[in-house]
């Protein structure tokens, strides 16, 4: 354990990254949170064969703070967009083990979270059936479900929480940013992802080694990782959230 403190302490010298405090107001631009994953399967301990063996710091504080966040976005009635991870059995996601069957509760939201689903009309659920939600979200017709979301509450301001920080909301986080470089996506201007709101999993080497498919990935430092990378392609992080009342409430 002590190696992997020494080990991130050093990553976090050798690429540090600049978190800021993020204040979120209509008045400055119309905002739109997107929560990424957060549901049993990842999150709940013992549900399913990605989900933590025991209660998890950073994962407990991911959900806490999502939670916040999207109890707050519904009182502003601000757009809120949950993608589920949700697979067919027959249609595995490699390198990892059957994970978030459909059907199954692994796929659904995390307890602190079901209430999303209950006529909240800012809220859009979405199931996706790979890592990377913005690629999920394309349509057989060739349209796409979040560029859609985006044109149509016309947000200017992303927030993005959820887990596997260095995974799912790091692939979704690049998509949107060369989606929004490309012009895709007007009028979005800005991208955050709130680190505290995020999470990955923890797969230590004493494990790992143990393993014919999945590597080893320490929680803490894939976690700086995964921020550092979505900061080098163009994402604000926020190390705070805070949000100014709307005036006319």
């Amino acid at each position: 354990m002590k190696m992997v403190i020494e080990g991130v302490d050093i990553l976090k010298n050798e690429i540090p990254f600049e978190e800021e405090a993020v204040v979120i107001s209509e008045d400055d631009a119309k905002p739109g949170l997107v929560l990424v994953d957060i549901i049993n399967g990842f999150c709940t301990v013992g549900s399913g064969n990605l989900a933590p063996r025991e209660s998890n710091r950073q994962i407990s504080e991911m959900i806490e703070e999502s939670a916040k966040l999207a109890r707050v976005f519904c009182d502003n009635k601000w757009p809120v967009l949950a993608f589920l991870d949700t697979h067919s059995p027959d249609k595995p996601e490699h390198p990892y083990p059957p994970h978030c069957i459909t059907g199954t509760d692994e796929s659904n939201l995390v307890p602190a979270l079901r209430w999303l689903e209950k006529d909240e009309a800012n809220v859009t659920i979405r199931r996706k059936d790979c890592y990377d939600g913005f690629i999920a979200s394309y349509k057989e017709d060739g349209s796409n479900a979040f560029v859609d979301w985006v044109k149509t509450h016309g947000i200017q301001l992303l927030l993005v929480v959820g887990i596997c920080t260095d995974i799912c909301v790091l692939d979704f986080v690049c998509s949107t940013l060369s989606a929004k470089t490309r012009g895709f996506l007007a009028p979005l201007e800005q991208v955050v992802v709130y680190s505290k709101g995020c999470a990955t999993f923890d797969f230590p080497v004493s494990i790992a080694t143990n393993s014919k498919h999945l590597l080893p990935h320490p929680q803490e430092l894939m976690h700086h990782v995964g921020l550092y990378m979505a900061k080098s392609r163009g994402a604000k992080i926020a190390t705070q959230v805070s949000v100014c009342k709307v005036k006319n409430l």
